[in-house]
């Protein structure tokens, strides 16, 4: 199995005058191409922050990061977003949707926003996402008028509109009631099933936690040895 990320001692120290605080002290991180993975820890265990610099949204002090083979801690901001748009998939607590666009516009979004437009194969490709996810009646509904479940499911289709290799989901039913969680969590195990999609999800949720692959244990910075492995089917 072909490894979609490799992380190497990867540091990270905030500096506040002349205090520094060491949130990462040398993590190490693979995930396979078609894994299903949980990063858990306590809170303050460093999760967000390294989440952050593996999906290329905070630089570490030190380390080295590779995604699809490409080297990718040293690139520059310009070429890191762009990086960033195509190459990964991100699925947030708070969905981030675009209030004033509909469904299908949020989900173009990604592949729309650098091209100046949606085109008609972009459209093509939002509609059938969102008929995926089970929101094809909701197409042209601005996303102010959806639930939150049917957002956080905008949000995954989001994530997938440009064929990510990785997509890295925040907590992403940490703001659910129980039913649209098991929904958001039944449609991610699905595209990872079918489609060998690769899901990297930081959660405090045990449940979310027991329908993954593995875990990935972080304690006070560091990961723990021997990760916990599930049987769960997803």
């Amino acid at each position: 199995m072909s490894q979609v990320l490799q992380a190497r001692g990867i540091v990270m120290t905030f500096r506040n005058g002349d205090e520094e605080t060491e949130v990462l002290r040398g993590v190490d991180v693979d995930l396979a191409t078609g894994e299903l993975v949980a990063l858990v820890g306590a809170s303050g265990s460093g999760k967000s922050t390294l989440l952050s610099i593996l999906g290329l949204l905070l630089r570490p002090t030190a380390g080295e990061i590779q995604i699809a083979g490409e080297r990718v801690d040293r690139l520059n901001e310009k070429a890191r977003a762009a990086f960033r748009n195509r190459r990964l998939g991100f699925v947030f607590q708070f969905h981030h949707l675009l209030p004033d666009f509909t469904a299908m516009e949020n989900v173009a979004f990604p592949a729309a926003a650098p091209a100046g437009g949606i085109s008609p194969e972009m459209r093509r490709r939002a509609l059938s996402l969102l008929d995926r996810v089970g929101l094809s009646d909701r197409a042209d509904f601005p996303a102010t008028r959806l639930s939150g479940g049917q957002k956080q499911r905008v949000a995954i289709a989001r994530a997938l509109m440009n064929k990510p290799d990785l997509i890295i989901a925040d907590e992403p039913t940490g703001n659910l009631d129980l039913r649209s969680a098991g929904q958001v969590l039944d449609l991610m195990g699905e595209v990872n099933r079918q489609d060998g999609g690769t899901f990297l999800i930081c959660t405090h949720d045990e449940h979310v936690a027991a329908r993954c692959d593995r875990r990935i244990h972080l304690v006070d910075g560091k990961v723990q040895p021997d990760g916990e492995r599930s049987d769960h089917p997803n």
